[in-house]
């Protein structure tokens, strides 16, 4: 973060710099206001441009196996311009090198999934993914077996069936 207030200085810096030259070329004829505003637009710039390519950077960063499988685009009044082009905030993408089978149940696998939001650090989340019931859960010492019962538990959270984390795991595994 450090080196993005850096980089967003240089910005504004290198912008107030053409305004100057723009300035100088002029004979001085240009206003004066035209630095300050070419400093603040160099700076808004570069800022729009570090929030539109985090997602595809971060994603580049991905090793082989971790894919993408869920990300949240956001729009805010004090960006007008993400209600054109929503940004994408933050994404959870699942290691599937490291997916493991259930010995006993075929059909749930203990994956680890990787939550990414802007300007915070990833996060690993171990969850248990049933194929069979088409739903998720933490992974617990607690968490209770299949069992007989295709009833979903209370800590089991319900997967739609066209979800990407179930198509990655459930039909690649079959």
């Amino acid at each position: 973060m450090m080196w993005e207030l850096v980089a967003t200085l240089v910005a504004g810096v290198g912008a107030a710099g053409i305004a100057l030259m723009i300035r100088k070329l002029s004979r001085n004829k240009s206003p004066k206001w035209l630095i300050p505003v070419f400093a603040a637009l160099g700076m808004l710039g570069f800022q729009v441009q570090a929030e539109y390519n985090w997602y595809s950077h971060q994603k580049g960063l991905l090793p082989d196996g971790v894919q993408v499988v869920r990300k949240v685009d956001e729009q805010a009044w004090y960006r007008p311009w993400s209600f054109i082009w929503p940004q994408t905030v933050r994404f959870m993408a699942v290691d599937t090198n490291n997916a493991a089978v259930n010995e006993l149940d075929q059909t749930l696998f203990l994956v680890d999934l990787y939550l990414f939001e802007r300007r915070m650090a990833a996060k690993r989340v171990s969850q248990v993914v049933s194929c069979e019931r088409r739903a998720m859960a933490s992974f617990t010492d607690t968490l209770p077996g299949d069992g007989e019962s295709a009833e979903i538990e209370p800590n089991w959270i319900p997967l739609p069936t066209d979800d990407a984390l179930l198509r990655i795991l459930c039909t690649e595994s079959l």
